[in-house]
């Protein structure tokens, strides 16, 4: 061995053990194709367990680093994989999917980035520029309820549907939100929060790109337990009413409700309740804590990576979290 290596505490041996042989890898000492040192000298090597290096082992073999054959024992195969991944816009919440999702990848595998801001011909064009130069694409759709044809010209093993998807895909894996039943489902936990006010209002600019479907659940859940409720159309949310809750999708909404409070001298949790979408980590510390209905952005990352690690078919919708503050 060339170096003395010191375990830490901050991961097991068997985590620092996998990133110690990878980097090996990636600094060109074991190249590819070559057969790595046999579990017996790495177990003499680096002090460990025969079964800690055995699980470094099995941990690079899934990530595509290594792989082994009878006879020929652990060898480095370091084929680095494209990987399309093409999301609707930017967002904090987006930005946790990317990294969960990028550092459960190994660095055999470049992720491509791209975001098509719901926008169907940029989606469409960049799209179809991508097909047939990657090996895995894992694409957010620009509309919930439209299926592209470009996905009939990608290999349904290949493709991974994120996200929105309220239409016929039985061919193809997928990880989606749901935004009717889970929708109704998270609010029906607030209800007794809820009932302390005497309206709720659902803030949904005409063209929000959020599925309408949102607010046909919203509609009956409001109708089922007895709320005085209105699906806002309108860009702004300019006048703050009192004993009212707010339900909004947009970020900004929330900065701008949260303002306009505080101008009239309102307090968010008693004098008027908040509820966002898509939990960010800025709603922890707006005000005493902002309400979120949100599915787990980074559990989305890990799935996704999974997907392209086992190859194996995943047909999931997330559960729509409750993170419930003080903002109700």
């Amino acid at each position: 061995m060339d170096k003395k290596v010191s375990f830490g505490q901050q991961s097991t041996k068997v985590k620092q053990l996998s990133d110690i042989i990878e980097q090996d890898i990636m600094m060109g000492k074991y190249k590819t194709d070559t057969s790595l040192p046999s579990i017996n000298y790495l177990s003499r090597a680096y002090n460990v367990s025969r079964d800690t290096v055995f699980k470094a082992f099995s941990d690079l073999r899934e990530r595509k680093l290594i792989d082994s054959t009878p006879g020929k024992g652990y060898y480095v195969t370091n084929r680095q994989e494209k990987i399309f991944l093409l999301l609707d816009e930017y967002s904090p919440f987006k930005n946790t999917l990317y990294n969960s999702f990028v550092r459960k990848l190994s660095t055999s595998y470049k992720v491509d980035l791209w975001f098509h801001q719901y926008n169907e011909h940029i989606f469409n064009t960049i799209l179809h520029e991508a097909i047939g130069r990657y090996n895995y694409y894992v694409v957010m759709n620009f509309d919930n309820e439209k299926f592209s044809p470009l996905f009939n010209k990608i290999t349904p093993s290949r493709l991974l549907l994120l996200d929105f998807g309220k239409f016929e895909k039985e061919n193809y894996s997928y990880i989606c939100q749901n935004f009717d039943d889970a929708f109704y489902g998270a609010l029906s936990q607030l209800t007794e929060r809820l009932k302390k006010y005497r309206k709720i209002i659902f803030h949904l600019p005409v063209g929000s790109k959020h599925p309408l479907v949102s607010a046909e659940s919203f509609r009956q859940y409001c109708h089922d337990n007895d709320f005085i409720s209105e699906v806002s159309g309108i860009e702004d949310i300019d006048d703050i009413e009192s004993g009212t809750v707010y339900i909004v999708i947009r970020q900004t909404d929330v900065v701008n409700i949260i303002k306009r409070s505080r101008e009239k001298g309102m307090k968010c949790g008693q004098d008027f309740g908040l509820i966002a979408y898509n939990d960010t980590p800025a709603y922890e510390v707006i005000d005493d804590g902002i309400t979120a209905l949100s599915i787990n952005w980074d559990d989305m990352g890990k799935k996704a990576a999974k997907f392209i690690l086992s190859g194996e078919t995943v047909r999931e919708y997330l559960p729509t979290e409750v993170h419930l503050r003080n903002s109700v």
